[in-house]
């Protein structure tokens, strides 16, 4: 059987001046349906261009992106974004959420644009009821109406993670989703993330330079001169 998602010799270039700086140097990565992997690797080695590019938020310079084994890197514009707005739920470090809506808002937001003003009007009782459980499941049902301004740093990032699940995605991306919060909250935030893993099936690659958090995925693969290589915390 194919893998859920792969990449086949990912290579990824910036700029520095008229000088070319390498971070991406043909990377293939296989993640099979429901599994948790971890990405580790050092400051700079291109764990979160990894996880754009896979996430379609960024172009590669060459080599190919596949979806149940079907390629999505060359898509058109339009359905690049319906993916990132659907097939796609992406988590970050530092949770852009919109400080002038509440929580329950946030969650919605993704839906609202996703469907356009008549669809989601038509559906708003329904999609609200969702978004209402999405926040109940990530223990926030209290805090729905309260703005990120009102809410600590965990509570954000819970409202994050039941955004990037608002739209129903098979594949969550998690980019550094606990660098932000202290230890406590941040194993927290995980066990979250590997509850819905386990219980949605959803096949998450999660970004981090926490070994303590890489040793709770399924498999670890740790990023270093541009190329992935099978890692365990344990030996390390």
């Amino acid at each position: 059987m194919d893998p859920h998602l792969s990449t086949v010799g990912l290579s990824k270039s910036y700029r520095k001046g008229r000088d070319p700086v390498p971070v991406l140097d043909g990377v293939d990565l296989e993640v099979d349906r429901g599994e948790l992997l971890a990405i580790v690797g050092a400051s700079g080695s291109g764990k979160s261009t990894l996880l754009h590019l896979i996430g379609l938020l960024d172009a590669a310079d060459s080599g190919r992106i596949f979806l149940d084994g079907r390629r999505i890197d060359d898509l058109t514009g339009r359905k690049r974004d319906a993916l990132r707005n659907g097939t796609f739920g992406l988590i970050f470090q530092f949770y852009h959420l919109l400080p002038e809506l509440s929580a329950l808002e946030n969650v919605l937001l993704p839906l609202a644009i996703r469907l356009g003003p008549l669809s989601y009007l038509s559906q708003r009782r329904s999609i609200r009821r969702e978004a209402e459980s999405l926040l109940d499941r990530v223990g926030l049902s209290h805090r729905r109406t309260h703005t990120p301004g009102e809410l600590s740093g965990g509570e954000m990032q819970r409202v994050a993670i039941a955004r990037a699940l608002a739209a129903g995605p098979s594949v969550v991306l998690a980019d550094e989703p606990t660098g932000n919060l202290d230890a406590n909250t941040g194993r927290e935030v995980l066990d979250l993330l590997r509850d819905l893993n386990r219980e949605r099936r959803l096949t998450m690659i999660l970004v981090t330079h926490d070994l303590a958090i890489a040793a709770k995925a399924d498999r670890v693969v740790r990023l270093a001169e541009g190329r992935l290589e099978e890692w365990s915390p344990v030996f390390a």
